[in-house]
């Protein structure tokens, strides 16, 4: 019972109760398998309450990638933020998104493969969050070069010449493809590539 020092807690949105049964029907059954009727019925309400949330399996579906890819925009947000040179900004984004990404495949695969999905299909869950990982790094990258620490003279190339080299590291398509690949050589070579790109960053050849 909630005393005077701490507060009631807030029921549970319709719409979250919605997502949240959604993405254990799917981690039991799979992405195809999932009925609309029976996510509804788990939820207790009727699959017309479902649809006023969400107009489409494939807008669940979108909703269900977004809700865990929101920690992993905030983490890339709060280290862009941090008083870290850029170089050891940029360096901790892009290992934090493989490490965000390589978690989220071992733990929770068939929720993983919605956001592989959606990458493959482009559809917008998939395009707006990498339009804020983007956003992330061009700060990152900005600041960088402001302060002298990059050597930056197109600031799109710069953009390009990161999300090429780490693109094997990034892209959830290829973090699935390598997913029996040891995980401490995948991140000797995240290093590595990381290493690389901030050589060419400091070097004024871009």
């Amino acid at each position: 019972m909630p005393t005077a020092s701490s507060p009631t807690p807030l029921p549970e949105s319709q719409d979250a109760r919605i997502l949240d049964f959604a993405a254990d029907h799917v981690r039991r059954f799979g992405a195809a398998r999932l009925r609309i009727v029976a996510v509804a019925q788990d939820a207790g309400m009727t699959h017309g309450n479902v649809y006023r949330y969400f107009p489409s399996k494939e807008a669940l579906f979108d909703a269900v990638t977004e809700q865990w890819l929101k920690p992993v925009e905030a983490a890339c947000r709060m280290i862009a933020d941090a008083p870290d040179p850029a170089f050891d900004k940029l360096e901790r984004i892009i290992v934090s998104v493989h490490r965000s990404y390589r978690d989220k495949l071992e733990a929770d695969p068939k929720i993983f493969d919605l956001f592989c999905q959606s990458v493959e299909e482009g559809r917008s869950v998939a395009r707006k969050h990498r339009t804020k990982l983007q956003g992330e790094i061009q700060r990152v990258l900005d600041e960088g070069t402001s302060g002298g620490m990059f050597e930056v003279a197109d600031q799109r190339r710069a953009l390009a010449l990161v999300f090429d080299a780490a693109y094997r590291f990034m892209s959830p398509i290829s973090i699935r493809l390598d997913k029996d690949v040891p995980r401490a050589q995948m991140d000797g070579r995240c290093d590595r590539c990381v290493r690389l790109c901030l050589r060419i960053l400091s070097s004024g050849k871009i």
